[in-house]
């Protein structure tokens, strides 16, 4: 369980829970890498877009680093969040670029859903898995932590 602490304007975390946010951070990097390997991830804001407008329900992930484009961001993860897409916000675009191998800095990133052969059911990894019940533990969160990438 995460605790947040208010104070003023900043969210605090407990030290239990920036150890989780931090073994996260390594999960999410290997879902990364995973899908990137395998063809499965959507590079780019304006990609993101394309694809979920598209085809929504392929998406299982939508990884946001903050960039300038806020307002992209922001309906980026209204629409998530409107068709059960997972969002994931990242510390770092910067990161995310390098994890990805992009000479671009990259600030979204989707991941399409693997699937089984000759079946429609869907075929997760373990670590696909760990980020789904992260997701849901924090579904009903007002505010999200960010999840420090670490560095290669």
């Amino acid at each position: 369980m995460v605790v947040t602490v208010e104070t003023g304007s900043q969210t605090c975390f407990s030290e239990s829970a920036e150890r989780v946010i931090s073994a996260i951070g390594l999960t999410v990097r290997e879902t990364l890498l995973c899908a990137n390997r395998e063809n499965r991830a959507v590079v780019g804001l304006s990609e993101s877009i394309h694809a979920l407008s598209r085809t929504p329900q392929k998406i299982l992930f939508c990884f946001l680093a903050s960039s300038t484009d806020h307002m992209h961001e922001v309906l980026l993860e209204a629409f998530c969040f409107e068709h059960d897409i997972y969002i994931i916000k990242l510390d770092n675009g910067e990161k995310l670029s390098r994890t990805l191998g992009s000479n671009q800095l990259e600030s979204c990133v989707l991941i399409q859903k693997r699937w089984s052969e000759g079946s429609h059911c869907e075929n997760l990894t373990p670590d696909e898995n760990e980020l789904i019940d992260y997701c849901e533990a924090q579904w009903e969160e007002p505010v999200k932590p960010i999840i420090k990438l670490p560095e290669k």
